[in-house]
């Protein structure tokens, strides 16, 4: 009876299962043992195939796999990453200290790993497509958590090469707001912070359910213009992408919400005039951070109904130290802040005592 029962707890502790992610489809996460096997499973626009990551506790063996497997043994302690979304996933988990390398520092706007920069312990690696591989080899870090646009690895090859795992981090590819913010999982597993990670988790969900369900009882909805011109052409989130969805769940009415585009549209400015000359209201215009900027940017924006009557606002309301955006930085984990920005602006009666935080409203 006893080897028996000891047979049927081994089978069952090697038994792979799901683990639970509600949002996210970029990514998912089985179980065998102590060990678990992550898979990017669409890495970048167009992926056929991913990325497998085995990770195993220090001290044990690793489990047999497939050639295309990387072995990652946890918990890291020292990491570089590439992209300011991976900051506060870190700040969130309470592991900013692992960081120890990132390209262009100054891009960083979190106060924690602002300080830990001036301290010296993130070392500046130079441009993103270009780091400083050589300072990067001397940083000896556990891994590289990087993003990919194409097939093409590019240097990230070449670090990989160098013996250094590079992980692959497709949050940017999520359509749903909390799609993006479940990503949080995904790096709390390389530090075995996953307790963790699904509180911080269920603390946004929460938040931002609660407000989409304030918001769902509006009955009008103002309409909604969003981007500017770039050379020749208007670029604005189409109707899929994940800008639309959050403004849908604001209570607008995005003017471009039955296209079908995940990505973004670009327009000529007479298509985009005739179909939201008299928007309401017009969120997201790029860099510019006074209407009297946008005008002297192209001075056929004067003519928009939300120009006039000073209902523009900008996402860039907070800088880090160093001019970095904090929406770009923050906004992936936190869609519940921008949702509640975006209710605020379209029916600001329903959060009568909210100060908007990364959106403001363009007024000179």
């Amino acid at each position: 009876m006893k080897k028996l029962l000891t047979a049927i707890i081994t089978i069952l502790s090697l038994h792979c299962y799901a683990q639970t992610i509600h949002y996210a489809t970029g990514f998912r996460v089985t179980t065998a043992g102590t060990s678990k096997l992550v898979e990017v499973t669409y890495p970048y626009k167009g992926a056929t195939t991913g990325y497998k990551y085995l990770l195993v506790k220090k001290g044990t063996t690793p489990p047999k796999h497939d050639d295309n497997v990387t072995v990652i043994y946890t918990p890291l302690q020292r990491i570089v990453c590439t992209s300011t979304t991976h900051i506060p996933l870190l700040d969130y988990l309470d592991i900013s200290d692992k960081l120890v390398g990132f390209p262009t520092t100054d891009y960083i706007s979190s106060e924690k790993t602002r300080k830990l920069i001036d301290a010296g312990k993130v070392e500046e690696l130079g441009i993103d497509k270009g780091m400083n591989i050589e300072k990067l080899v001397v940083l000896k870090p556990d891994v590289v958590m990087s993003y990919t646009m194409t097939a093409d690895l590019g240097q990230l090859k070449k670090i990989q090469e160098l013996g250094i795992p590079v992980i692959l981090n497709a949050e940017y590819l999520e359509e749903h707001p909390l799609g993006r913010a479940e990503w949080i999982k995904f790096i709390a597993l390389f530090f075995e912070k996953e307790k963790q990670a699904d509180q911080v988790f269920a603390m946004i969900e929460k938040n931002y359910l609660e407000t989409k369900k304030l918001a769902g009882q509006v009955v009008k909805r103002p309409t909604v213009l969003s981007g500017v011109m770039y050379s020749d052409a208007w670029f604005m989130p189409g109707g899929r992408n994940y800008a639309a969805k959050l403004l849908n769940d604001a209570g607008a009415d995005y003017l471009w919400k039955s296209d079908s585009t995940k990505g973004f549209l670009q327009l000529s400015f007479e298509a985009v005039f005739e179909k939201a000359y008299a928007a309401d209201l017009w969120i997201g215009v790029g860099s510019f951070a006074t209407l009297e900027e946008m005008k002297n940017g192209d001075e056929r924006y004067t003519k928009f109904n939300p120009y006039q009557i000073r209902q523009v606002y900008t996402y860039n309301a907070r800088k880090g130290a160093k001019g970095g955006s904090e929406f770009l930085e923050l906004g992936y984990l936190r869609p519940d802040i921008i949702l509640k920005d975006l209710v605020k602006i379209a029916h600001p009666d329903l959060l009568p005592d909210y100060q908007l935080y990364f959106h403001k409203r363009l007024i000179k």
